[in-house]
């Protein structure tokens, strides 16, 4: 089983990563996994060893961090809203002070320029206003066994610059540390709310419909079944279906696309919609925790704990990277100090910088931001990534692999081509009239075609089994349907050779003319297509059960690289597998979500469409479009290459400063105070940058 928590007041993103470390590691522990950004910690263990588990977690939590509060997370909240915070603390405030006290201190020591011993109590008097907390803590962490961690280095770095007469520079390099780490928290407590914000479109309250009148309730508190009053300009706070009332939704928030949709009693109506015009009566067919926006909210919010290869490097890389550039720094002062002569005094400043930019931070920090973020965005368009690692994966696609039917297609039957010697409009007119009882799919296409216009009187009408149905319009025997209902009338009707479904008219034992019916293509499939290859995609390949001729027209008229046709379920497995073995990059498969399970699967990225509602797709792949355009696969594709570039884009901004730093530290061109600034600066930039990740065109 698996259990989640809260960790609130979780704000250094190392310190979650060494938390994961050492809970993975519990007898009984399965997988473990710590959530940085939205501070949340997972367990996975068997349910007998859960008591043990959970009581060595929370004693690792409380040891690596004591500040941080741990809360059991509630699976079904009384609430539309989640129940913590990130909104700054008195904490901060008091932080804030702290640094305007330092700064005036700072100052007026610098004026005065004390000297002897007053001037050696003076700094070390202000050194620890502005850094015992993080002397205190890194104290705590060395008797905790966790010795290479930012307190540390700050620590060890400052008291060597005190310990060689540099006073105001150990004063400055701990007060730029407490304003980076000040300004680090605000940037990154911003981003998480800037995002949750962007994603979270749960209302507060529903309007309850009760014997005594309309009472606001806690979406939560609403029963399954109950009647819920939903006015103009209010989200709807529940699945269910309409009642009463008629009105035009937006259903942006949850699909992206700005166009209303109209909405009328009987149909179904899902929560995160907002209702633009009519007062609603919704029934309500789903609890709140049951409901379409908390099931995304849900997924969104447990992606980042999928994390992507980009990630799980940078965890492991900032492990090895800080004790590496420690005994570097150690190497700094031995090598000249022994063997070349040097001075101490000043080979210890140099490697006393070094410790200072050693701090992986900006990394850590940044890269799972980033992926956050462009889930984030992705979401506010309608496309839901279940994780980081399929952000990553869809950035690699180079072969896409697409289902037809309701895929590429409209998975509905139209009228295509109506020709023939009766004329159009009476060919359309005698048809729908013959046809106006049927259910079947083809004929509703022709009654849509028709359109509303008034039907001709009909009599006698007679279904002949698989063939068609004949009847008597305007005393004259009429018959539509295929070329064995023709031919048992005697009527001559002419070949066709467009692929599709052809139903034949034949008025008073004469041929009349022919409809040809296919399945559409979507409106926006060719785009789609031509987009995919722009954004170079290398092949594109549809996979139907249909028959080959059309499977060849959709092919050719779409532009597709290579089709196969006529499959069954499991035919398209391995016609699959053998498409990712010759492929070089990795291979999505798109379909509808609701009989491709088992490829969807197979699929190195499996892309359900039309997720809207749909409780199948959400669970059968990787990554969802809310709705049934397959140009939402190219925007994201574009959401998840521009995440991997801002990804790559810190990784090398980080690296990259912090090793010009640290050459220059090491050749004593830089001090510590101008390493500290470096540090704090890369961090800011790398989360101001992680954020355009939220910006989606």
């Amino acid at each position: 089983m698996e259990k989640n928590y809260q960790l609130k007041g979780l704000d250094c993103a190392n310190c979650a990563a060494k938390i994961e470390r050492a809970v993975s590691k519990v007898d009984g522990v399965t997988a473990a996994n710590v959530d940085f950004i939205n501070q949340k910690m997972s367990i996975s263990c068997q349910k007998a060893d859960l008591p043990t588990v959970e009581t060595q977690a929370l004693a690792i939590v409380n040891k690596l961090e004591p500040d941080v509060v741990v809360e059991p997370v509630v699976d079904h909240p009384e609430s539309g809203k989640s129940g913590h915070s990130h909104e700054h603390s008195g904490g901060d405030n008091h932080n804030l002070w702290r640094i305007l006290i330092t700064a005036i201190a700072l100052v007026l020591l610098l004026w005065l320029d004390p000297s002897g011993w007053l001037r050696v109590v003076a700094y070390v008097a202000v050194y620890l206003f502005i850094g015992g907390d993080i002397v205190k803590q890194a104290i705590t962490n060395i008797f905790h066994g966790e010795v290479f961690d930012e307190n540390f280095l700050m620590t060890v770095a400052t008291i060597g610059a005190l310990g060689i007469g540099e006073f105001p520079e150990a004063v400055a390099v701990m007060f730029l540390y407490q304003i980076g780490e000040y300004f680090q928290d605000y940037a990154v407590d911003r981003s998480r709310k800037n995002i949750k914000e962007l994603m979270d479109v749960r209302p507060d309250t529903a309007r309850l419909l009760t014997e005594k009148g309309e009472k606001e309730v806690s979406p939560a508190a609403v029963p399954v079944n109950s009647l819920i009053v939903v006015n103009p300009g209010e989200k709807v706070p529940l699945d269910g279906v309409i009642t009463e009332g008629t009105s035009s939704l937006d259903t942006s928030a949850l699909t992206g696309e700005s166009m209303p949709r109209e909405a009328k009693v009987g149909e179904e109506i899902l929560s995160g919609m907002i209702n633009q015009e009519g007062r609603l009566v919704i029934k309500t067919n789903r609890s709140f925790g049951q409901s379409t926006v908390s099931k995304i909210l849900e997924l969104v919010e447990n992606a980042s704990s999928q994390k992507a290869p980009a990630e799980k490097f940078i965890t492991k890389f900032a492990r090895y990277y800080t004790p590496a550039v420690v005994a570097l720094a150690v190497l700094l002062v031995v090598v000249p100090t022994l063997f070349f002569g040097g001075d101490l005094k000043e080979w210890l400043y140099r490697a006393l910088t070094f410790l200072v930019i050693s701090c992986p931070c900006a990394l850590v920090i940044s890269v799972p931001l980033s992926f956050f973020a462009g889930i984030g965005g992705a979401s506010k368009s309608g496309i839901l990534v279940k994780g980081s690692n399929h952000l990553e994966t869809l950035a690699q696609v180079e072969t896409v692999v697409f289902d037809k039917t309701g895929t590429l297609t409209e998975g509905k039957f139209a009228v295509e081509s109506v020709s023939g010697p009766f004329g159009n409009e009476n060919i359309l007119r005698y048809a729908a009239t013959l046809e106006q009882h049927s259910t079947h799919p083809i004929a509703q296409s022709v009654l849509r075609a028709y359109g509303d216009q008034a039907l001709a009187p009909v009599s006698e009408l007679k279904e002949v089994a698989g063939q068609g149905i004949v009847g008597v319009i305007d005393g004259q025997q009429a018959a539509i349907g295929n070329l064995k209902l023709m031919t048992s009338l005697n009527v001559k009707a002419p070949t066709i050779d467009r692929v599709g479904t052809a139903l034949y008219l034949a008025v008073a034992g004469e041929y009349a003319g022919v409809l040809v019916i296919n399945d559409q293509i979507k409106a926006d499939a060719p785009s789609t297509i031509s987009q995919l290859k722009e954004a170079g995609i290398k092949d594109t390949v549809m996979l139907t059960g249909d028959s080959p001729q059309v499977g060849e027209m959709v092919a050719q008229k779409l532009g597709l690289t290579s089709f196969f046709a006529g499959l069954l379920p499991e035919d398209k497995v391995t016609h699959l597998q053998n498409i990712m073995a010759k492929a070089t990059g990795k291979v999505a498969f798109v379909g509808d979500g609701i009989n491709d399970a088992p490829v969807l699967v197979t699929a190195d990225l499996g892309v359900a469409m039309g997720g809207l509602g749909s409780d199948a797709a959400i669970e059968a792949s990787d990554v969802v479009i809310m709705n049934d355009q397959p140009s939402k696969l190219v925007q994201a594709i574009k959401i998840s290459r521009k995440t991997l570039k801002i990804v790559k884009q810190n990784i090398i901004f980080a690296l990259g400063v912090k090793g010009i730093v640290l050459v220059l530290g090491a050749l004593g061109y830089t001090s510590m105070a101008m390493a500290v600034f470096a540090d704090v600066g890369v961090t800011l930039l790398a989360v101001l940058n992680a954020m355009r990740c939220l910006r989606v065109k």
